[in-house]
């Protein structure tokens, strides 16, 4: 699948740019809840073998998830429940297993079918979901080291997985807040790192997104408030999608304070 290749290249990406930092790095603490990226790199590093546990079977998968499952359940947060699987992993050693990991999970789901359904902690989904959803956290992760680093990540034409993501999970941004789907789905219009125009769903000019891919992304993962964006919104339906998008799974979570989330100075 092009998708695991274009996750290995996210990885890579953010690899290179922590590589080239001083050894104190993995204690400073991002704009994303307080977190370091020891904090990041963890978080990445449990749910990336997870997502390769899950290409073995559903027994593999839920042997690992166990353990975390019951932690969570305990009143563990999201950050919490993988320190016992890290076992006290940090730093640069933490730094060289997370790469090592998800240079295996690219490997495991490149052969994979796409079609294949794997376990995941909510419903299951197929093995193209699941390495493209790998590629959006490592990527939406990735935007607090690099805004902390104060460093412009290279992008490319790869976020097309992300957007298209946040595209297909526009009714997923209003039931996980047990709102109703509004219609009609409204026309997307994006401009690729290359300069590509990329387009989703019919074309109408009273009910539109456009803009660059990339600041589309940065909000559907909610890295980004709209109003930091050069995003255009036209209509109550598309203005009401971007003012709480949410691609990613679990309960709704509410997108930074306009403000909030930005690169800072060097």
């Amino acid at each position: 699948m092009q998708q695991a290749e274009d996750f290995r290249t996210e990885a890579r990406v953010l690899a290179a740019a922590l590589a080239a930092q001083q050894a104190d790095v993995f204690d400073q603490v991002t704009q994303f809840k307080s977190w370091t990226v020891n904090d990041v790199l963890g978080h990445l590093h449990f749910f990336n073998a997870a997502a390769e546990a899950a290409l073995q079977g559903v027994e593999v998968f839920h042997d690992m998830m166990a353990p975390a499952m019951a932690e969570l359940k305990a009143g563990a947060s999201i950050l919490e429940l993988q320190f016992p699987w890290l076992d006290g992993l940090a730093g640069a050693a933490l730094f060289e297993a997370w790469q090592a990991g998800a240079e295996r999970l690219a490997d495991a789901y490149a052969t994979a079918d796409p079609k294949v359904r794997v376990p995941w902690v909510g419903p299951e989904m197929s093995a193209l979901s699941a390495i493209t959803a790998r590629q959006m956290e490592t990527w939406a992760h990735g935007q607090e080291i690099f805004d902390l680093l104060g460093l412009e990540r290279p992008e490319s034409d790869r976020i097309r997985n992300i957007a298209h993501l946040g595209v297909v999970t526009f009714g997923w941004s209003f039931q996980v807040r047990g709102a109703a789907v509004p219609e009609p789905l409204p026309h997307i219009v994006l401009t690729a790192p290359s300069g590509a125009v990329w387009t989703w769903n019919a074309p109408q000019e009273d009910n539109r997104v456009e803009g660059a891919a990339v600041e589309f992304a940065q909000v559907v993962t909610q890295v980004r408030h709209l109003d930091d964006t050069l995003l255009r919104c036209t209509g109550p339906i598309a203005t009401e999608w971007m003012r709480h998008a949410q691609c990613f799974a679990g309960p709704p979570v509410a997108p930074p304070a306009a403000g909030s989330r930005f690169r800072a100075e060097t």
